[in-house]
């Protein structure tokens, strides 16, 4: 088939596809163009500030900011999180809410550019496109926002800024506080490698440090008179990796040593650990956790040392909701697919190249509806916490090349560029189609809600946080 012939038949598919969208969602649409460039615009200078958990001040602000510009009213400083806020419009049933994230992950800086250079070295950089993730919900709230202030449709529109999603999990402080208990719905998203309705789970985690307590010596003049704190660090990790062969599949524990001694010719009195432990659901991670909790203290005997624990927070697994999520995929194929331009998809292959990957470039397809897995894999959210007390329907769209690295320098360079401002694009419009479908129909909301109390059954929540505030400056 020759070039004009190509064209021809694309330019009708296109036509033929825009000529499915309701007048409504035309609207919406129209709403997230019109406000693009100052999506954008946000979303590069959150992208440019890169904060890290809980100190997303300016980030924070310029959502907030522009929320409160558009018509909203702003709550700051919720559940005693400075950086947490809501904006809200409308009165009146539904609710529906869209969170949105904005934290980065400390020391990946980098350009916007497909080869490896921070932008400040040492600096935080957006790994998981939050800086995407926060301005594309916004975007939607605003598009729902116009909607019912023409009278189109009736109800309450929520954006919920949630902080420190990669460290400490702020949404569990925030459902302690009561955010989420006059919502209907919830609405979310992923920056993703791929583009569909999200409707597989997360995994459960519980997040700790230990540390042990020794006493210090002259490593060579009088080290009878030590009792080493790397000692107990040492045979920590070496018990939790031998404890690995007697664990299932699913099972991940990581662990990072924050402190193992200062100087050589010292016997350490300190030593710190950071762990996690992950599994497909709660059930299956606690008792592993248990286990891994209980070796500290065997560490600490054979080492004749002092230990102590300190929970981090403890998240959920999501529980899917696969009504909510047969809505959003039928935006999705509304849409269509995201198109690329050759300089795109050249920065795509430079990436995988670097980071020796096929050079495939962008994933742009829609995927089609999946069942729901058993054992997902993956990583794991707070927004899971949040799918325990509200139904929760989640999308992930492509903001980076295929099989990029996630949590990594490759990400960081895609946020801050076109790559990822179509995607948070496309993100923010299918959203705010899924939320106008849940404004415009009862029965569907009741839907939704039916399938959501049926998985959930008789589990009582109750968030994995240690008592006092949230870990404000830690």
């Amino acid at each position: 088939m020759n070039t004009k012939i190509t064209l021809l038949f694309l330019l009708a598919g296109i036509v033929a596809f825009g000529q499915k969208i309701p007048k409504d969602k035309k609207q919406l649409i129209a709403s997230v163009e019109n406000h693009k460039e100052d999506l954008i615009s946000i979303s590069d200078k959150i992208w440019a500030n890169a904060e890290i958990a809980f100190q997303e001040t300016e980030s924070s602000k310029l959502l907030a900011d522009y929320a409160e510009a558009n018509g909203f009213t702003v709550e700051r400083g919720v559940a005693n999180i400075p950086t947490a806020f809501i904006a809200t419009y409308g009165e009146g049933k539904p609710v529906i809410s869209v969170l949105g994230e904005f934290d980065a992950l400390p020391g990946i800086s980098q350009k916007a550019q497909p080869t490896k250079e921070p932008l400040e070295a040492g600096a935080a950089g957006h790994g998981c496109g939050h800086n995407l993730f926060g301005t594309a919900s916004l975007g939607a709230a605003i598009a729902v926002k116009e909607m019912i202030e023409a009278g189109e449709i009736k109800g309450t529109v929520k954006f919920i800024g949630t902080p420190a999603e990669e460290k400490f999990f702020g949404k569990l402080w925030m459902l302690e506080a009561g955010v989420w208990d006059d919502v209907d719905v919830n609405v979310s998203w992923h920056p993703s490698a791929d583009t569909k309705a999200d409707v597989q789970s997360s995994l459960a985690m519980v997040d700790f440090i230990v540390e042990f307590n020794g006493q210090a010596a002259h490593a060579a003049a009088d080290p009878w008179n030590g009792r080493s704190a790397s000692d107990a660090l040492e045979l920590y990790t070496t018990g939790i990796n031998y404890y690995r062969e007697h664990i299932k599949p699913t099972v991940r524990i990581h662990y990072h040593i924050q402190d193992g001694g200062q100087v050589v010719n010292v016997v350490p009195d300190y030593s710190k650990l950071w762990v996690r432990v992950r599994n497909t659901d709660t059930k299956g991670m606690l008792p592993v956790f248990e286990q891994v909790k209980k070796m500290a203290e065997g560490a600490a005997i054979m080492a004749n040392v002092d230990y102590k624990y300190s929970l981090v927070s403890g998240i959920r697994e999501t529980l899917v909701n696969r009504t909510g999520g047969a809505v959003m995929q039928e935006n999705l194929e509304l849409l269509g697919p995201l198109e690329y331009t050759e300089e795109e998809i050249a920065f795509g292959k430079k990436i995988q190249e670097i980071t020796g990957k096929p050079q495939v470039g962008m994933d742009s397809k829609i995927y089609p509806f999946e069942e729901t897995r058993e054992n997902p894999g993956g990583g794991s959210t707070d927004v899971g916490d949040v799918s325990w007390n509200v139904p929760n329907i989640n999308l992930g769209v492509t903001v980076a090349p295929k099989d990029t690295p996630w949590h990594s320098w490759a990400v960081v360079a895609c946020g801050g560029m076109s790559i990822g401002h179509k995607g948070m694009v496309m993100a923010s419009k299918a959203m705010s189609m899924t939320m106008f479908d849940l404004f415009d129909d009862a029965k569907l909301v009741e839907e939704v809600k039916t399938e959501f109390k049926e998985r959930k059954g008789d589990d009582v929540y109750k968030a994995m946080i240690p008592d006092g505030p949230p870990p404000i400056g830690n």
